[in-house]
Parts: structure tokens; sequence; C-alpha cells
């Protein structure tokens, strides 16, 4: 596969495209879920929650927190996470830009 010519694009751009490819698997979609309701930390139980191994859940958490979309805490021999607030708002309102930019139209193919 080929280098991306990030430069090309604005910040914005490439900001918004980090964060969906980071959300771009199921399991990660379902770990953000999981998170959002617990509405606290998530510590360990993601494996029996969603009935992945553990090494997979590693990477995926490992993916979406080098995104900026969680953020973890070390608690003894256990690592939490959460919804990091200021990269989610900013993911907010990125899609919101990205997404009302649209306005349907009659004559559309």
């Amino acid at each position: 596969m080929g280098l991306t010519r990030t430069e090309i694009f604005t910040k914005e751009q490439n900001e918004l495209a980090i964060l969906l490819k980071a959300m771009a698997h199921p399991a990660r979609v379902a770990i953000l879920q999981h998170i959002i309701a617990s509405k606290t930390c998530i510590c360990g139980d993601l494996v029996d929650e969603l009935g992945l191994a553990q090494a997979t859940i590693s990477q995926h958490l490992k993916e979406l927190k080098n995104a900026g979309l969680i953020q973890g805490t070390i608690e003894g021999v256990s690592v939490c996470y959460c919804i990091n607030p200021e990269n989610w708002e900013k993911l907010k309102n990125q899609l919101n830009l990205f997404l009302g930019g649209y306005v349907a139209s009659a004559s559309c193919c």
C-alpha cells in the first residue's frame, strides 16, 4: 500500500479521517458504546461484555487510545478507560459540520 499524501489535505480533514478510521471496526464501536453506556471508566469487564479475546480487545483499545477517542488511567495492575471528552467533542463538531454540509436536492442524480 502506498503512502497517503496527508499534506495536501486540511488539518481538519486529516483529524476527522484519523478519528473515523479508529472507529471503523464494529468491535471498536461496541467498545465505545459500552464505555458511553456505563457512564464510568471501564477496567476489565470488556472481555465478558463483548465476548472477544483479551488480546483482541487490548488491540482495539490501543487503536482508540492512539486516535485520542479514549483515555486510560492505571490502577494497580489494570488500566481503566473512559471517553476523552475533549476529542469526543471535536469529533462531534467535525461530524456535524461534515454531515450538515449536505443539503438534499430534488434534482439530484
